[in-house]
């Protein structure tokens, strides 16, 4: 296991080499978690079933297989495009999260690469979107639709790239999500959303300061002037 730069705690590993086959669950969670979710929770059941169980060779097994040959797509987290820092987003609440990242290798991607949910709070039912495939150093933009938790508070999540044959790959990137009672993000999210409908609706354009509520005051009655005392 030449190269290998993975520091691992000897006596963490002891305590899960000696675990039963009661504990294969847990074996798999500590083995895709000591990777760095490099690997989905089928491919590391091979490798630990191939070597009875045993945390410490199947780790061995899986670097001495990874032959520093094969080439892992590349990629690099650029920014927050939606959910940045300072902003919050009310309990109960639907919103799209969208990250922006880029193919920093020398390849193209290949086929059927996707985005996909590994760790932490999942904000909804969404585990997978599928990514296209980027050219070199291109730049594309990943949304993922969500639904904020019920309860106040402070929430993050992991997601990672992941090739068609569960080869994990790439920044790990985060969501971190503010809940509060007063937070603005979905509804201005919302709003957007109305004016664009809006927009593509024939003989209408919005130009200027738009309000989206300003038809309700061509509903309502005036109110009629008073009779003199």
């Amino acid at each position: 296991m030449e190269g290998m730069d993975v520091d691992l705690d000897p006596e963490l590993m002891q305590k899960f080499s000696c675990l039963g086959t009661t504990d294969k669950d847990v074996l798999i969670s500590e083995f895709q978690r000591l990777l760095g979710f490099q690997l989905n929770p089928a491919g590391c059941a091979f490798f630990l079933d191939m070597t009875n169980w045993n945390l410490q060779a199947a780790i061995g097994a899986y670097y001495d297989f990874e032959s520093p040959n094969i080439s892992v797509p590349s990629m690099s987290f650029v920014e927050d495009v939606t959910i940045g820092e300072g902003e919050s987003i009310p309990p109960d609440t639907q919103f799209v999260k969208t990250w922006r990242i880029q193919n920093s290798g020398a390849e193209a991607w290949p086929p059927g690469v996707c985005l996909k949910y590994v760790g932490g709070d999942q904000f909804g039912h969404v585990n997978m979107v599928m990514v296209r495939s980027l050219e070199p150093q291109e730049i594309a933009d990943v949304s993922v639709q969500m639904c904020s938790p019920s309860r106040a508070g402070m929430y993050q999540g992991q997601w990672r790239m992941c090739t068609a044959t569960g080869l994990y790959y790439g920044d790990v990137i985060w969501v971190i999500l503010s809940v509060e009672v007063g937070g603005l993000l979905g509804v201005t999210q919302q709003l957007s959303s109305f004016e664009t409908e809006f927009n593509t609706q024939p003989h209408r354009k919005v130009e200027g300061n738009f309000n989206p509520f300003s038809f309700m005051a061509h509903r309502l009655p005036y109110p009629q002037p008073r009779e003199p005392q």
